[in-house]
């Protein structure tokens, strides 16, 4: 039986938090736009503000659609959801209405203070909350976690340092009166680096509604905290490679062979053993003749 709250209960805190990933919902207005759903992932990016708000850091994607949606005139509807895939099972979900703080603007940089920044971060999402749903999911599968990608944050991460060194090289040739833009933009941006990504794929959502319009073209230097290493956790029996594979066979052979030579160098120690005790036994003998 399902459960409906007015604002997410306080022992639901903590279990958020540790969720490995989310999902996020929205739609635009018109009835023949295309209704979205993202799965959002690197845990540490969603923050509980208080039991009626929550917030968190939207990444770099092939699309930006949530973003459009949250600005549409009239419309800002979100839903987040949350599936247990160990324990108890459990689905949340938390409606609500979204508003969009994209990078470069003051608003961003309250939630995103410089030095703390991920890698490939665009804007931050922030949700007033008006209902919480919570239902039973007897129906999701088990699955054991084995470690959030770097995929992501490593590849903004160098986009980033392109864009950084390139805005540098574009401040300084300011100086000399010799500033130049690397692309078609009036903006200064450069080609290779991220803004130039968000500037093809990022500022309208797929039915053509404005998405990122100021992150782009800010005139701010994309500055990220270093990307976080990933730590491969010890491996669960579902992750072990299959029989017969070929890093199957490569594990198994090396361990054939350890235990290989473990018993040759055991049978080697016994054959020494038992041959001076047949010398010391004929030794023996030969002086009792």
């Amino acid at each position: 039986m399902g459960k409906f709250y007015d604002s997410i209960p306080s022992n639901f805190f903590k279990w958020i938090e540790a969720q490995q990933v989310f999902w996020v919902a929205s739609a635009p207005l018109s009835a023949d736009g295309h209704v979205n759903v993202s799965p959002k992932g690197l845990r540490g990016t969603l923050h509980i503000a208080n039991a009626n708000q929550v917030w968190y850091q939207d990444n770099t994607g092939s699309g930006s659609e949530t973003a459009a949606h949250m600005k549409e005139p009239g419309n800002a509807r979100i839903t987040l959801m949350f599936s247990a895939f160990e324990g108890t099972p459990r689905i949340l979900r938390l409606f609500g209405h979204g508003h969009v703080h994209e990078f470069g603007t003051p608003e961003y940089d309250l939630y995103i203070p410089v030095g703390t920044r991920r890698p490939g971060s665009r804007s931050v999402v922030v949700v007033d909350i008006h209902k919480v749903g919570q239902s039973c999911g007897f129906g999701v599968p088990l699955f054991n976690f084995v470690a959030q990608r770097t995929n992501l944050p490593d590849h903004a991460a160098k986009l980033e340092d392109r864009d950084c060194e390139f805005e540098e090289a574009n401040r300084i040739g300011n100086a000399l009166g010799d500033g130049k833009s690397d692309s078609d933009s009036p903006y200064p941006i450069c080609d290779k680096g991220l803004k130039a990504f968000w500037v093809k794929e990022n500022m309208k959502s797929i039915d053509g509604l404005p998405s990122l319009t100021f992150a782009p073209i800010s005139g701010v230097a994309p500055i990220h905290a270093p990307p976080e290493k990933r730590v491969e956790p010890a491996p669960t029996q579902a992750s072990l490679p299959e029989v017969g594979s070929e890093s199957a066979e490569s594990v198994l052979g090396s361990s054939l062979d350890r235990e290989e030579v473990i018993r040759l160098v055991f049978t080697f120690s016994m054959g020494l053993a038992v041959a001076a005790v047949y010398v010391q036994l004929a030794g023996a003998a030969g002086c009792s003749l």
